[in-house]
Formats: structure tokens, sequence, C-alpha cells
């Protein structure tokens, strides 16, 4: 009976331990494996040869399990008025990456009916963006 009790107390105190480390790769929030891309910049190259680049492919070749890309400010005038960047968002969207635009810039510049007609969902950002952080989404801004 004496050895029983130490015995049972070391089962009963590593308990919780051992659930911890058992749950850990469980309780793993899934939202970390959605990538958010905010594209902000003005400047063609970026879009092109980094924030574009780099979208499609944690998309394409599953380095995350959701891709969204964020069109603001600056880009939404270049996405307007640059042909191969808008073949770009198309190729994406079809791929499956979610392209939004926030509605304030895109009046700023007059391209919302524009950024609509290509598919992107065009809506306020801030209360997106900030939900997306809460649910401690991976961001990623260029």
């Amino acid at each position: 009976m004496r050895a029983i009790v130490p015995l049972l107390l070391l089962i009963f105190l590593s308990g919780p331990i051992i659930g911890k480390n058992n749950l850990k790769g469980k309780k793993q929030n899934r939202d970390t494996q959605k990538l958010i891309v905010v594209w902000t910049s003005g400047d063609p190259e970026v879009a092109e040869k980094v924030c574009f680049m780099y979208a499609r492919n944690a998309r394409l070749q599953g380095w995350f399990d959701e891709v969204g890309l964020i069109v603001w400010g600056p880009s939404a005038k270049l996405l307007s008025e640059n042909k191969a960047l808008q073949e770009s968002i198309r190729q994406m969207i079809a791929d499956g990456v979610k392209v939004e635009a926030c509605v304030a810039c895109a009046n700023m510049y007059g391209v919302a009916d524009q950024l609509k007609t290509m598919g992107i969902e065009v809506k306020g950002m801030g209360p997106v963006l900030s939900g997306y952080l809460k649910q401690n989404r991976k961001v990623l801004t260029f």
C-alpha cells in the first residue's frame, strides 16, 4: 500500500503535464496557417517582383492553407492603371488567393468600380484587418 501511494501521486501530478504536451499540437490555432499580404506600394516592381510573386506562390505551393491579398493605398491607383498587374490579380484570384481592397482608398483614387470589375471585394478594411490580426493570422506588408 505504501508503494502505491507515491505511484498514484506521481501519476496524478504528471497527468496535467502529459496532457499539456499532447494537446500542444492539437491546440495550435489554425489561423496561423493563414497569410494576409497587405499591398500598399505604388511601385510596380514591388508588386510584380515581390508582393505578387510571394502571395501567389504561397497559395500554389501550399506554404499557407489560405492566402489573402489586401490592396490598400497607392497600390489601388497603380492597379487601376497597369494592365499587366490587373492580369496578375485575375490569375491570383483564379488560383485561390482572396483579394480585397480598401474602399476608402479606392474612393480617394476614384477606382472602386474598376477594382470591383476585376473581381476584387472592395470594402472597409480597417475592421477586417483588425479581425485578421486578432485571429493571429500572419501578416506581411509590401
